[in-house]
């Protein structure tokens, strides 16, 4: 009896031993443990005003180092040649202490038009620091450009100062500066269609002069129905809170104005800016004395405009209109108006792939600017009027490289020259300097740390690398690599780039479960491009015995063209299905590790409205899924999701004779009697993004069904979930009802789960 009890303790203590490894490596994979240890991920630079250099900081175990870079040579030195006497001669000087932790410059003047002596303030005392020698000395304050401001002129006052707008409740009165008398201008504003908005107690006009000119876009939301929440973690009783919300097929949506104002003649009118019945209106940054521009957008999304307001007279004048069924690319669509107007860089998708194309200002085609087959390109970085030279963010130009890795480019506006800066293998950051000369260039994967290099935009072959984080140093620190793979989509042609995550005590020959990560897009698939550590807790969960992997599906991005883009459009509840059963069961040939029998799916918000209906749709195939804050019935939540990427339809009502928009989506809710496996639902009670009532509605249709599930309110959480409990939460549920298993075929390797038997 004696050496029974005696195994059964040695038994107990080596699965306690084991079982406290796994805590271990769960926690030193975390993305808190080594973002503790690993340093300089991210640098944030500063540029010398009108000089050609940068300077930063990397921290390190004795605090801050600061460097600058010459940016015509890339040369990276010191800025401070001894930080313990920097610190010491500070004190001295003002009698303020400095931590030698909170030596770091963030705003710096080099009067003498090199880094060799820099000028500084600390705790409002301003220091002239020669490298050189490392001497320094007091500055009067006044006598630096470092703590002058340049006054903003307010956005209240015309540009003559003449008039100020002030507010009158939800309406407008305008002061006359000369004269000091106010006049009330508007009469018809209330608390569902104001002139003005109300920020910090304070209450303001919402426009903006050009010149003598007033402008104001007007957004009327008083007859959108509300949705409600109850917050229940206040201090005495709960509380009911109500917002806006327009949701599918709404009648009520916001309705869109423009109010002019001519102070000299005293005169305001709403514009004519009504084409399409509830359009969507944005004001472009770009103004000038005489012009102003908006675009307008119908409300199923297949039709822009470009209009220009003419400042003298208010009237509007239609530029262009572009038809880009199903709907247009909300994600990169961009346009400029520049050169004081005469000229306009606009986006367009008309050859299935998104770019910029140049017109007149009477909207005439004058030519396409950027070039390349499978380029799409995003986000316009600048132009450079006197090089005539724009630059921009570009995806799938790099032939061999991932289709989504952002890469940069500058082209000419003859359409003549277009070269990529930055065509290393990997996903690009840049940042401008000012003059537009030089980028900081940063480069990574999600396999590669960062490399940091200095780019010359006008020389821009040869980069000078200034920083780099060596895959060792991430490694020592606790960093895993996921392994980049790529598969077909279910129509055998599509590849597909992913993520897989192992656990780092992997042997082959064991067999594991294996989860997948999922959001479906359309606007964003969600997949980490560059460098990020346990990305959502993904190795921490791989590191408790499964394969994790995250292959996004056919119409998950915006940035792999139209085609790609559109493919789920019309069929919102099913398009992303297919794809990631195959691509899981292209996975399990190639590594024969995967156990097939034990497949898991998780997702948060639209990925949790994936991966319920993936439960629910092969309930053979995914054993266990848990979703967190799901869209489930997209026919109630935000009107441009479902109305964008499912579609609407125009009816026309015989009594009235306006439209009526008609949005039906297929959801999750209509296959609850497939259920087999085990599901967890997770929501918070003040989400305002996907409000709890979509979760509560699948759990009714699943209880009426007779469906057993498993469901968790996080009380007072709205819709980022993220918490060491949240990640906690999902691997305990995987553990409990993936890893664990009686069937003898399974080789369970791991017995983290013996830590949740009191969840049994």
């Amino acid at each position: 009896m004696r050496s029974i009890i005696i195994s059964l303790y040695l038994l107990l203590t080596l699965s306690a031993t084991a079982q406290e490894s796994v805590d271990q490596r769960v926690r030193k994979v975390s993305a808190d443990a080594v973002k503790a240890k690993l340093k300089n991920i991210y640098i944030h630079p500063r540029w010398a005003e009108d000089l050609p250099y940068m300077y930063y900081h990397l921290d390190t175990p004795s605090g801050p180092v600061n460097y600058v870079v010459d940016l015509k040579s890339g040369k990276v030195s010191e800025l401070i040649r001894d930080y313990d006497t920097f610190v010491s001669d500070f004190e001295n000087l003002t009698g303020e202490k400095l931590p030698r932790a909170r030596v770091r410059l963030y705003r710096l003047d080099f009067p003498s038009g090199s880094p060799d002596i820099f000028v500084a303030t600390f705790k409002g005392k301003s220091i002239r620091y020669d490298r050189r020698n490392g001497k320094m000395s007091l500055v009067d304050p006044s006598r630096t450009k470092l703590l002058s401001q340049k006054k903003a002129r307010g956005k209240l006052t015309s540009t003559d100062s003449r008039y100020t707008m002030v507010a009158e409740g939800a309406d407008l009165a305008l002061k006359d500066n000369h004269s000091g008398k106010v006049e009330r201008i508007t009469f018809d504003g209330d608390s569902y269609f104001s002139y003005t908005s109300s920020s910090d107690g304070k209450v303001k006009p919402k426009g903006f002069w050009v010149g003598d000119k007033y402008i104001a876009l007007l957004k009327e939301e008083g007859k959108i129905h509300k949705m409600g929440l109850i917050r229940s973690l206040t201090k005495s009783r709960p509380k009911v809170i109500t917002f806006n919300m327009s949701i599918p097929g709404d009648a009520a949506v916001p309705q869109y104005a423009i109010y002019y104002f001519d102070a000299q003649k005293k005169r305001g009118a709403m514009l004519d800016i009504d084409k399409y019945q509830d359009q969507e209106v944005v004001l472009a940054p770009f103004r000038c004395q005489k012009s102003l521009y908006f675009t307008r957008v119908n409300r199923k999304g297949d039709r822009i405009d470009l209009c220009r307001i003419d400042l003298g007279t208010g009237e509007v004048h239609e530029l262009l209109s572009e038809e880009c069924a199903p709907h247009y690319n909300q994600t990169l669509f961009d346009y400029r108006v520049f050169d004081q107007g005469k000229q306009i860089l606009w986006w367009s998708e008309r050859t299935g792939y998104g770019q910029y194309y140049l017109y007149d200002d009477k909207g005439n085609l004058i030519r396409r600017v950027t070039q390349g087959d499978g380029l799409v390109c995003g986000r316009l970085l600048w132009i450079d009027e006197k090089r005539k030279e724009i630059m921009f963010v570009g995806y799938g130009g790099e032939k061999g490289q991932h289709p989504q890795y952002a890469h940069h480019y500058l082209a000419s506006l003859d359409g003549c020259r277009q070269r990529c800066v930055n065509p290393q293998d990997g996903h690009h950051e840049v940042e401008v300097s000012p003059d537009k000369r030089y980028a900081l260039d940063k480069c990574s994967r999600m396999d590669m740390p960062p490399v940091y290099s200095i780019i010359d935009l006008h020389h821009p072959k040869s980069p000078a690398k200034i920083h780099e984080i060596p895959a060792t140093e991430a490694k020592s620190a606790g960093w895993i690599s996921p392994t980049l793979i790529t598969v077909k989509a279910d129509d055998g042609k599509t590849d597909l780039q992913g993520l897989m995550y192992l656990p780092s005590t992997l042997d082959k020959s064991k067999s594991y479960p294996i989860i997948t990560y999922v959001y479906p897009g359309p606007q964003t698939d969600m997949m980490p491009l560059g460098f990020e550590v346990d990305e959502n807790a993904n190795q921490s969960l791989a590191e408790t015995g499964f394969v994790v992997v995250q292959v996004p599906s056919r119409g998950s991005s915006p940035l792999r063209g139209h085609e790609f883009y559109n493919y789920g459009y019309g069929n919102l509840r099913d398009y992303p299905l297919a794809d990631n059963k195959s691509a899981i069961e292209q996975l399990a040939k190639v590594y024969p590790f995967i156990d097939l029998d034990r497949v898991g799916i998780y997702g948060h918000s639209g990925g949790a409205f994936h991966a319920v209906t993936s439960l629910l749709t092969y309930p053979d195939f995914y054993k266990v899924a848990v979703a967190a804050s799901g869209n489930y019935d997209n026919n109630i939540y935000i009107r441009w999701w479902g109305e964008s990427f499912h579609g609407v339809t125009e009816e026309k009502d015989p009594e009235t004779g306006k439209i009526k928009f008609v949005c039906k989506v297929p959801t999750p809710l209509e296959l609850v009697h497939n259920l087999k496996g085990q599901l967890l639902l997770m929501t918070g009670d003040e989400d305002k993004n996907v409000p709890p009532s979509s979760t509560y509605r699948l759990a009714d249709a699943l209880i009426r069904a007779d469906k057993h599930f498993d469901m968790f309110v996080f009380p007072g959480k709205d819709h980022q979930l993220e918490s060491p409990y949240y990640f906690d939460k999902i691997r305990r549920y995987f553990v409990k009802h993936l890893l664990k298993t009686n069937s003898k075929k399974h080789n369970n390797n791991s017995i983290y789960s013996t830590q949740y038997d009191n969840e049994k």
